[in-house]
This record gives structure tokens, C-alpha cells and sequence, in this order.
């Protein structure tokens, strides 16, 4: 008993010294921010008549397909070969288009290249401009323009990735050391030399890596594209799903996803060296 009479005061004392690591104010803030998250999130559920407990009802239904999925049919991986490779060509067309034209774009988009403020500006809302148009958008364009094939899959992975690298790379210009420009410059040098040996030393490594990372992105939107006619291994998997052959369905994206692993294990191994 004399024990507990001694422990109590200390009890009450390290309630007393419990210290928050976020202040009143921001734990008010986030409070907030997550009332008006789940407002706005309840409002979208009412206006677009969505019914989770719908889904949970056709569960059974869900997990039944995924079931039939199993097991893979083997047989059929030879048959989708053909248009992995196709799905891989596409994304290195496309990477390889939008690396050519991020070039001249990245340098006109850099203040520290470009210092008439308008052409400036007039580049960088081109390049906004080209960031906010999704690639299966400009898929559903190109294929009603050209038709059904690998060119509005190129044309669209081409315009994503130009709005993409050209962002990370003026960014990269923009943050480069300039005192190698003003030397190149107080010698005389002209623009292409001092881009040529004041900007590229310094921007070639991280422009590799982007140029790597960038294909990574187009071989998976690839795919996508596929869904809308835009060539690619995408194509197969969205006629055999209409046939409900899940159990091909199920080969293809094992292939696909062996596929991607290897493009990743290669490109990282690449940026390690280069960066």
C-alpha cells in the first residue's frame, strides 16, 4: 500500500509531460482537410449513384472469374510473343521520338538559356499544355484519325513522354552551376558552345536516366493503349477478355509481367552506372 500511495503522484505527473510531436494547429488542419476529403468523397459516391455495398454483394461473382484465370494456359504464350515485341517497339519508338524532341524544347523552357521572357513563357505553356492531355486520350484521337495500329500508339507515347522529359530536363538546366556558361561566354562562345560544353557535361547523366525512366513508363502505357486499338499486347488481352478466355488472359500477363521485370532489372542496373 505505501508503494502504490508513492506511485500515484508520479502516474498523474507522466500524463502531465505526454507531448505531442504535431501542434494543436496542425492536427486542427488535418482534421479539416480530412472532413473536406471525406465531404467531397461522399458527394462524388451520391452523384455518380456508386454502391460499394453493390460490389461486396457480387463478390462471389469476382472472385469466381479469378478462379477460372487458374490454371494458365501455357499453350498460348507462344501466340502473344508477337505482340509483346510489338508493345516493346512501340515504346522504344515513341521513347526515342520524345527524347529527339525534348532537346531543343528543354532549352528553350530554361531561363537559363532563353532570356526573352516570352519565348521563355511561350515554351513552358507548351510544355504544361503537352503534361496535361492523358495518353489514353490521345490514343482515342490518333486511332480515329489513323485507325486501328501501332501509329496512334506511337503518335500518343510520343506527346506524353515530350511533355514529361521536357519538364525534367529544363528543371535540370535551370539548376545547373552557370559559371561554366559565363566562362564559355566571356571567351566568346556562341549558344552552341556553351550548351554544348557549359549545359550537356552537366545534364547528360540525369537526361540518360530519364530518357531510361521514361520507357519504363511508355512499355506499361503501352499496354493500356492497346485497350483502345492502339497496337500492342493490350489488343490480345481485350479480345480475349471479350471472348472470356481468362484463362489466356491469365499467360499474357504473366508473360507481361516477366517482361517488365527484366526492362526494370535492366534500365536500373543502366542508371546506376550512368548517374
Amino acid at each position: 500500500m505505501p508503494q502504490l500511495q508513492q506511485n500515484k503522484p508520479e502516474t498523474n505527473d507522466s500524463k502531465k509531460n505526454v507531448y505531442s510531436i504535431y501542434p494543436k494547429k496542425v492536427k486542427m488542419q488535418i482534421s479539416v482537410i480530412f472532413a473536406i476529403v471525406f465531404g467531397i468523397y461522399l458527394y462524388s459516391l451520391r452523384e455518380t449513384e456508386a454502391d460499394f455495398l453493390e460490389f461486396f454483394s457480387e463478390l462471389n461473382l469476382v472472385i469466381e472469374k479469378l478462379f477460372r484465370m487458374f490454371p494458365p494456359e501455357w499453350s498460348y504464350i507462344q501466340a502473344a510473343f508477337d505482340p509483346l515485341i510489338e508493345t516493346i517497339q512501340i515504346a522504344v519508338v515513341a521513347t526515342t521520338f520524345s527524347v529527339i524532341i525534348c532537346i531543343p524544347m528543354s532549352l528553350l523552357s530554361a531561363n537559363t538559356i532563353v532570356k526573352n521572357k516570352y519565348l521563355y513563357q511561350t515554351f513552358r505553356n507548351i510544355m504544361n499544355i503537352l503534361r496535361t492531355m492523358p495518353d489514353i486520350l490521345l490514343a482515342t484521337i490518333f486511332v480515329s484519325f489513323f485507325g486501328v495500329g501501332i501509329v496512334p500508339g506511337i503518335l500518343a507515347l510520343t506527346i506524353f513522354s515530350l511533355g514529361l522529359l521536357a519538364k525534367l530536363l529544363s528543371e535540370t538546366i535551370e539548376t545547373i552551376d552557370p559559371r561554366q556558361m559565363e566562362a564559355i561566354r566571356s571567351t566568346g562562345g556562341n549558344i552552341i558552345q556553351v550548351i554544348w560544353y557549359g549545359v550537356v557535361p552537366q545534364v547528360l547523366p540525369n537526361f540518360i536516366s530519364y530518357g531510361l525512366y521514361v520507357f519504363e513508363l511508355n512499355v506499361r502505357a503501352s499496354l493500356v493503349l492497346g485497350f483502345v486499338g492502339a497496337g500492342g499486347i493490350g489488343s490480345i488481352i481485350d479480345t480475349q477478355l471479350n471472348f472470356m478466355a481468362y484463362q489466356k488472359v491469365m499467360a499474357i500477363l504473366i508473360l507481361l509481367l516477366v517482361a517488365v521485370i527484366v526492362i526494370e532489372t535492366i534500365s536500373n542496373a543502366l542508371r546506376r552506372r550512368v548517374v
